[in-house]
């Protein structure tokens, strides 16, 4: 139904962006990936995959086509919600994803939130002729500031992690690099959660 939106930034998480265009502010759930490529940019076009339940209308958003693709293709596997595909995309990224499925790496896909050994198998089975291999792009880093550990546990506690529990982890990775941006916070934190 929708191909992209492109407007202006009005409100900006880890998980989530509000963008505003024609006058309406549409909320985009997004992952750390897409978070990194938008965060220091006042208006973003953001590729969207629309998501119609019972109790809710979604839409995610993505910095290129081919995250969005490898979201749908995550979908489509038995087991595998967009919440979870967000997760996924948020803990390894579509490049480390990509080659997780294709070197059948079933121990890393294991280590997401969400994901036992059966759906890292039915991942890998399911998608390994379907992804391709993509360059990696460089990270971009924010500043630290005031506000990164909030950030932080914010979008860890919206991706479902209990607070008290994301708090402790949020901290012990802080203490061990304190300039970090929030994205590999998050990414961290996520190994360990």
């Amino acid at each position: 139904m929708f191909e992209y939106l492109k407007g202006k930034i009005t409100d900006l998480a880890p998980t989530y962006v509000v963008v505003e265009t024609g006058s309406i502010g549409f909320h985009l759930n997004i992952s750390l990936t897409t978070y990194t490529h938008i965060k220091d940019r006042q208006e973003v076009q953001l590729y969207v995959h629309h998501v119609i339940r019972e109790d809710a209308h979604l839409l995610f958003g993505f910095y290129d086509p081919a995250e969005r693709e490898l979201f749908r293709q995550l979908v489509s596997v038995s087991g595998i919600g967009a919440n979870t595909a967000r997760l996924i995309l948020s803990s390894l990224g579509p490049d480390d994803l990509r080659r997780a499925i294709v070197s059948e790496n079933v121990a890393l896909l294991q280590g997401i939130k969400g994901i036992g050994a059966k759906t890292a198998q039915r991942v890998i089975v399911d998608l390994r002729d379907k992804v391709g291999k993509v360059p990696a792009e460089g990270e971009i880093l924010v500043p630290q500031d005031n506000s990164i550990m909030e950030e932080s546990l914010s979008a860890l506690v919206t991706l479902g992690f209990p607070k008290a529990r994301v708090k402790k982890v949020v901290e012990k990775i802080m203490q061990g690099g304190p300039s970090l941006p929030v994205e590999e916070i998050v990414k961290e934190a996520l190994k360990v959660l």
